[in-house]
């Protein structure tokens, strides 16, 4: 990832009570951002539902859009810390694929909300820092690439060294697909169902069992 992470100036020297302050920020907002949208949501609102005063919201943050950065980081390593729990490294690379692909589609299930709010309202960032926060996707999809890579060094996957980043972009689109058509796609799939069926189709073309 070419982007930095922001680094976000606060009044409080204390490292803890920030991260505590923060965490009540972020969740205040997320909700606020889903219900309202970043545009019509105030920072007093966000404050109120902090718990605390629109002043001692201000040591915190300098502006909404810091806010808005603050909720894209977290729900990005949210989806990421999830994944990797979920995911363990011991077997094949087609093993540790097929867990990691069901764990990714349920995270996003979950988590649909969030995910989607990131794609709605992210572009009132400054160009920089939506760069940054794009750019989070980049640590999730390398977990696919790292799984790809286990699996052609062991045999059990078979494409082209070449093709690991598109197949693992792949992947992101395919979780993401349930986020955006998922009012759609119930209509005809479950979730285990959609799961089984886009394994199926990934695994067709990267491994013996076709």
């Amino acid at each position: 990832m070419s982007e930095r992470k922001k680094t976000i100036p606060s009044l409080v020297k204390d490292p803890k009570l920030i991260e505590k302050r923060r965490e009540q920020i972020i969740e205040a907002a997320v909700d606020l951002f889903i219900n309202k949208g970043f545009y019509k949501t105030t920072t007093r609102e966000i404050a109120r539902a902090s718990g605390f005063s629109i002043g001692t919201l201000y040591e915190y943050i300098e502006s909404k859009e810091d806010v808005l950065y603050l909720v894209c980081d977290a729900i990005h390593a949210e989806v990421e810390n999830r994944l990797r729990e979920a995911i363990n490294f011991n077997g094949s690379g087609l093993k540790i694929l097929k867990l990691a692909l069901r764990s990714f589609f349920r995270v996003m299930d979950q988590m649909s909300d969030r995910v989607l709010l990131i794609y709605q309202e992210a572009k009132s960032l400054p160009k920089e820092t939506l760069r940054y926060v794009l750019g989070r996707e980049e640590a999730i999809s390398g977990i696919f690439e790292e799984i790809l890579r286990k699996g052609i060094a062991d045999s059990s996957i078979h494409i082209d060294e070449k093709h690991v980043k598109l197949m693992a972009d792949n992947i992101m689109v395919l979780g993401e697909m349930w986020v955006f058509r998922r009012w759609a796609l119930h209509k005809h799939y479950s979730l285990d169902e959609f799961i089984e069926k886009q394994t199926a189709l990934l695994l067709g073309e990267m491994s013996n069992e076709k």
